[in-house]
């Protein structure tokens, strides 16, 4: 998740979002991101690790992880669920990620899977140059926004594809895929996923560079 505010629920309902997030494949929640991304070994940054599902996921494929969640609940239960010596977790969130800016660490990949619609219009500007200066060149950025009924208890917020695809234009990132997505992994009425990814041109930078792992564990 990310910091503090945007937090809101997921504390208190830790035990049974473990369930409902482990629930989910992680190859299949990630099956149209997954072709576009640097191939380990290679260093990514998952922010809003929540259960560690995804970090896990990606270490099993050969990835350096740094897995990034502000809620101690699920932090904590993701350090168990999934221990590797391949993840590295840190107590940090948007939009300014301090306890990274002290790392002073850059990625091939950074993740923000349904994270960025939690964020408010000026923590979203906030937190776009934030994540670029985070990223090398011909790195990968991919995020998730919902769209539909808010839970009750959450902060979330409905930020469109075109904006979001604006805003990192304006901090030199490139869109390389964009597609919406029913809900089919939990089946929620009236829920859909728009699907981001961007690419942040530069010097050694370029398409060719940019390919999956052939096999999926």
């Amino acid at each position: 998740m990310t910091g503090a505010s945007s937090t809101a629920g997921y504390a208190a309902e830790a035990e049974a979002l473990v369930s409902r997030y482990e629930s989910i494949a992680f190859p299949d929640i990630h099956a149209a991101i997954l072709p576009l991304l640097p191939a380990p070994p290679a260093d990514l940054l998952d922010i809003g690790a929540g259960t560690g599902r995804d970090a896990a996921g990606f270490a099993a494929l050969g990835y350096r992880v740094t897995a990034v969640e502000p809620t101690t609940e699920l932090r904590l239960r993701a350090i168990a669920l999934h221990p590797s010596p391949q993840i590295e977790w840190l107590d940090d969130g948007l939009p300014d990620l301090p306890a990274l800016a002290r790392h002073g660490e850059a990625f091939d990949v950074v993740m923000l899977t349904a994270v960025w619609m939690h964020l408010d219009e000026a923590e979203r500007r906030r937190a776009m140059p934030r994540l670029v200066a985070l990223m090398r060149a011909g790195g990968v950025m991919a995020l998730s926004l919902r769209h539909g009924p808010v839970p009750p208890g959450r902060r979330m917020f409905d930020v469109s594809a075109s904006e979001t695809i604006d805003l990192a234009r304006e901090h030199g990132l490139r869109c390389i895929l964009c597609r919406t997505d029913e809900d089919a992994q939990l089946g929620r009425p009236g829920v859909t996923w728009d699907r981001i990814a961007f690419v942040k041109d530069g010097p050694g930078a370029g398409i060719p560079g940019l390919h999956a792992p052939e096999t999926i564990a």
